[in-house]
């Protein structure tokens, strides 16, 4: 019998590289993982021509547009590939009976809110960015019905630019820097979400529409530095700043605590506290 095949695009990205490295513990699929040079998103012939030739059970798509403040000037770019490509991708997911794992971002929130946000809570994006990630998941949920939106928040990974790998690298190079201690969120361990999206892919009983994943735990950036810093012995002084001591041309939400009960919920999955995991990045980072 032939196994399902699972098609996973940004195959270089901090969760593409994640999902690398964890596929081989999947032994029931065959994966196929694409990067920007094998799979062009902005053409429709060449998804077709993908779907034509691989015809996915699974479509996991980790590509995107990810540079949130070059997103403002480059609005063609990144609604290209971060809006129009999964209307296309949706599309031929619903043609082919392929289920679409669509990722998205908690910045679709405008960080008003005071209380963790719930995948049906009204959008309402403040970068260029974040519009864009909000029109792909309107595109994913209403071109094929057997979509997942996973929204997720403040990524890192042993793999790739992040913000964990940024502290480590400024804070062995400088005796003091500062880190904002005035926008609340998440983090996300890019390991423990590629673990969720095999285990949405495992279940017997399958859920769509728009989910929450991160770690466990209520955060500033100030307190993910900190902890970093422990973790890592370090001994560079972090000073506590307002994000106005940073202007960016993208602004960010100041709350972005996602609601994670209905992933819990409908896919039984367990998460781990954001202590625990920056604790093994960390230790597989000392290892590289």
């Amino acid at each position: 019998m032939k196994k399902p095949t699972i098609l996973v695009t940004g195959k270089n990205g901090q969760l593409g590289s994640e999902l690398l490295g964890i596929h081989m513990s999947y032994p029931d699929f065959t994966f196929v993982f694409l990067d920007r040079e094998s799979l062009d998103l902005s053409s429709e012939t060449a998804i077709d021509a993908a779907f034509e030739k691989y015809r996915p059970a699974f479509f996991i798509n980790c590509a995107a547009y990810t540079a949130v403040d070059k997103a403002e000037e480059e609005q063609n770019a990144t609604a290209a590939i971060n809006t129009t490509a999964v209307g296309i991708i949706a599309r031929l997911s619903a043609r082919f009976d392929t289920t679409l794992i669509q990722l998205s971002t908690d910045y679709v929130f405008d960080g008003q809110g005071t209380r963790p946000y719930l995948p049906a809570d009204p959008t309402d994006p403040i970068n260029f960015y974040g519009l864009s990630k909000q029109k792909g998941e309107e595109k994913a949920i209403t071109q094929n019905p057997k979509s997942v939106v996973i929204r997720t928040s403040w990524v890192y990974s042993s793999y790739g630019k992040n913000f964990v790998k940024t502290m480590l690298r400024l804070m062995d190079e400088r005796p003091e820097i500062s880190v904002v201690d005035d926008q609340i969120g998440s983090p996300t361990y890019a390991k423990d979400l590629a673990v969720a999206i095999m285990a949405i892919v495992e279940a017997k009983k399958p859920h769509y529409g728009i989910y929450h994943f991160s770690n466990d735990g209520v955060i500033t950036w100030y307190d993910f530095a900190k902890e970093i810093r422990d973790l890592a012995g370090l001994s560079c002084k972090i000073n506590q700043v307002p994000s106005s001591a940073f202007p960016t041309p993208a602004k960010r939400p100041a709350y972005s605590v996602l609601d994670k009960t209905s992933l819990q919920k409908d896919y039984g999955i367990k998460l781990r506290n954001w202590k625990l995991a920056l604790r093994e990045c960390l230790g597989y980072l000392e290892r590289l």
